[in-house]
């Protein structure tokens, strides 16, 4: 008899699992879990059915609930595989089968704590039925939080807030960032799942609460029309130009082809500065290369240095450029953007080194035991130094905060960008070995937090898809996908401060807070019961 069999018998003789009724079958409650994972799945970009995600809130919520804690974890984690391994399917492109399955799988484990958690307070949301859908809430903030942060400095990838780029909760994140987008959708699973749940059917007079469940469904939809968005302060507006140069070959071996990507974007440069000259475009107060545009160090090699020179001097407006920098240490780089400037070239005190690099793709941790793993970690030869400060540039025209590639999905990372006086955001990126959906995930995580600072935002990738974000969250100026094209808009600067922005990091250490207490919470129900007599 296998664990799930033993379950379902347990279940099915009415054992005590903290619950006061039988959790749904597991014939049930497995697809259940299954078609949460695909229904979270087809909410997030390329496919952007927001409202798809409460809906797997809810089914996950549904599988769980009652269960003893393996059974739930258990649920959970398929529903994790189900959600994380086609979401990062883009990471076995150019890799092999093994990193993607080893991060899927590492990613549905956060979702199996989940599941356990919430079997966990089934006795809470027994005794107050009004309290299931909050406790839902908590509970996905509470793994996002885990998940955000471990290990190695977490993988915020599938937040449930960055599914809701198109939705009507995305202005939520003016208040309290991802983490109150990423309740308010969970909250609103919570209301679907006690709907559904109770039989309404066999008790007189039961449709007021199903009426309540429904208004209360209604208002956290609605809450984000109420929530203002827009540019914060400032008023001023700069002509800024996105140069996405294109490479000869996707894959891994883009970094063989460096001098041919460099060229792409100092050429597309020039050509936008020849248009400038003719009228035909406007001429841009900065100009933005994506990550990757010269992985030549300019610094070191004077002939990469003169060519981006050139470009600088030929559009007149300094360039923004995504390089790899050699050093400090022996052995050691740094992925950079690097402010050069017309006339005088790099300026070394306008210099973003990136704070959080890549475990497994710009640095190996525990390199020695990875290999025992796999040996393909040693194409990452040289392991990229992290830097110290946040990424706040003064390009002149404007104050720009500078995030490199996955970095836009760290909270923090971006807010310490925002209150350093950054009046407009910068996403620079590189999807050369990725495809289409993952540079539409990240696109749809600078959408968030366009809304979340009040500040107007760009994703400059090397290939696309690159774009313009008003501080609303509209996307302009979109280029396709592997192609090389040149973008130019106005872009408003903005000076204020969001809610979201003065709260920093508290509204989620709140909501974490109260998931651990309603933990404990359901561990005093739980001890209350097995102490009663039968």
């Amino acid at each position: 008899m296998t664990m799930l069999d033993r379950e379902e018998a347990r279940a099915t003789a009415g054992v005590r699992d903290g619950g006061t009724g039988r959790p749904l079958p597991l014939k049930v409650a497995v697809p259940l879990a299954l078609v949460a994972g695909l229904a979270l799945l087809a909410a997030f970009p390329p496919y952007g059915v927001w409202p798809l995600a409460p809906v797997g809130v809810a089914l996950l919520a549904a599988a769980a609930h009652r269960r003893r804690l393996r059974a739930g974890a258990g649920l959970g984690f398929l529903t994790g595989v189900a959600l994380f391994a086609p979401l990062l399917e883009w990471t076995n492109l150019h890799t092999g089968y093994l990193p993607w399955v080893l991060l899927s799988l590492l990613q549905a484990g956060y979702l199996a704590l989940l599941g356990a958690a919430t079997a966990w307070v089934t006795p809470l949301a027994e005794r107050w039925r009004w309290a299931w859908p909050a406790l839902t809430g908590l509970l996905w903030v509470g793994q996002e939080a885990l998940r955000d942060r471990t290990p190695f400095g977490g993988f915020p990838w599938g937040r449930l807030a960055f599914s809701q780029d198109s939705s009507p909760l995305l202005p939520l994140a003016a208040l309290g960032g991802a983490p109150l987008v990423t309740f308010a959708v969970a909250l609103a699973g919570g209301l679907l799942v006690a709907v559904a749940w109770r039989p309404w059917q066999h008790q007189a007079g039961q449709w007021r609460p199903v009426a309540g469940l429904l208004a209360a469904l209604a208002v956290v939809l609605g809450a984000g029309s109420a929530v203002p968005v827009g540019v914060r302060g400032g008023g001023d507006s700069v002509t800024v130009a996105i140069v996405q140069g294109n490479v000869p070959r996707l894959g891994l071996d883009f970094n063989a082809q460096r001098q041919a990507v460099l060229n792409n974007h100092v050429d597309a440069t020039l050509t936008l500065a020849a248009q400038v000259a003719a009228g035909a475009q406007p001429r841009p107060d900065l100009v933005v290369w994506p990550e990757n545009s010269s992985d030549i160090d300019p610094l070191r090699n004077p002939g990469a240095g003169d060519r981006i020179s050139q470009a600088a001097d030929a559009i007149g407006a300094p360039i923004l450029v995504g390089a790899v920098l050699l050093g400090p240490g022996e052995g050691q780089v740094r992925n950079a953007g690097l402010l050069w400037r017309p006339g005088s070239g790099a300026d070394l005190d306008q210099l973003y080194t990136k704070r959080h690099p890549v475990p497994f793709a710009e640095y190996v941790p525990l390199r020695s035991i990875a290999r025992a793993v796999s040996s393909e970690v040693d194409r990452v030869r040289s392991d990229f130094v992290a830097g110290t400060h946040p990424g706040v540039l003064d390009a002149g025209p404007a104050v720009l905060g500078d995030v490199i590639c996955f970095e836009v999905a760290y909270d923090g990372i971006v807010r310490d960008t925002v209150t350093g006086g950054a009046q407009l955001l910068v996403v620079q990126t590189n999807n050369a070995t990725f495809d289409v959906a993952e540079a539409r995930q990240q696109l749809a995580m600078v959408r968030l937090r366009a809304v979340e600072h009040g500040r107007a935002a760009l994703m400059a990738s090397t290939v696309g898809v690159s774009g313009f974000v008003t501080p609303d969250g509209r996307v302009t100026g979109a280029t396709g996908f592997n192609t090389a094209a040149v973008v130019v808009r106005q872009m408003q600067l903005g000076d204020g401060r969001t809610p979201a922005t003065r709260a920093g990091v508290w509204p989620e250490v709140a909501l974490a807070a109260l998931a651990v207490a309603a933990l404990a919470g359901a561990a005093v129900l739980r001890r209350r019961r097995e102490a009663a007599p039968d």
